[in-house]
């Protein structure tokens, strides 16, 4: 089974005594505006994706035992401030609800709980990372954070990844198309000028519309297409597998 949810009780209680090391994977992202042409739960539908092929991937692994956890689609995102459709939480009630999951199974001797992210608003991230440092000294966890804009995982993606044009344009958008076509409005799509705002540079006070992204997305979302979204989740794939074989070793 993929999903830590379609077990039974009696099932995740027997996860910690078999014979493969489990590891949650818990999918994290938020429900924010992704310019005219893509769906508000972009953020999410990218980290469960990857979570999904990760677990698909290590299926008859015979040393680990990946689950995907129900994800958490709400983060701190300020910077869509003044457009319709995003649902913003504090630092402090994400970083909350982090430890209580994870506390939550930690309690369970489910320990390894590996966080996977798709939303890169500066503050959502700093929660993140506080939100591992607490499981892990407080709670004696090995929880982990696949922090893609570290720049050893940055430098493996795309151009515009690892230019910061990378919210709802080529990058994301590409990422949609490989996994829900249909939720992208690719007529409107191809009409979108390249708006070249990085989000690397981004003020942590900032938003969307002080930076100039009038239509909330920057980068290329006219040159997106599904072929290179294949691409790019086989790499993010690539990645989150390292990353839960590290976990696993932990």
């Amino acid at each position: 089974m993929t999903y830590f949810a379609d077990l039974t009780s009696r099932q995740v209680a027997e996860l910690a005594a078999g014979d493969r090391v489990p590891v949650l994977l818990l999918p994290l992202g938020a429900v924010e505006p992704h310019g005219p042409h893509a769906p508000l739960g972009t953020d999410p539908l990218i980290s469960r994706g990857m979570c999904e092929r990760a677990a698909d991937r290590l299926a008859a692994d015979a040393g680990v035992h990946v689950l995907v956890l129900p994800e958490v689609p709400y983060g701190v995102t300020r910077f869509a401030a003044g457009f319709a459709g995003g649902i913003h939480i504090g630092e402090e009630t994400l970083h909350s609800l982090l430890v209580d999951i994870g506390a939550a199974l930690i309690g369970q001797r489910l320990p390894r709980i590996l966080l996977v992210n798709n939303h890169f608003e500066p503050a959502h991230l700093v929660t993140l990372r506080r939100a591992v440092e607490t499981l892990n000294f407080a709670y004696d966890g090995r929880v982990a954070l696949l922090d893609l804009v570290r720049r050893r995982h940055a430098q493996r993606l795309t151009e515009e990844f690892r230019s910061g044009e990378c919210h709802a344009g080529r990058y994301e958008t590409s990422l949609v198309l490989a996994d829900r076509p249909e939720l992208v409005d690719q007529p409107l799509m191809r009409t979108l000028p390249h708006v070249p705002v990085s989000l690397a540079a981004a003020p942590e006070d900032g938003g969307f519309l002080a930076m100039g992204m009038t239509e909330a997305y920057c980068g290329s979302p006219a040159e997106a297409t599904a072929d290179e979204g294949t691409e790019t989740f086989s790499t993010l794939t690539d990645l989150l597998v390292e990353a839960i074989r590290e976990l696993a070793r932990a």
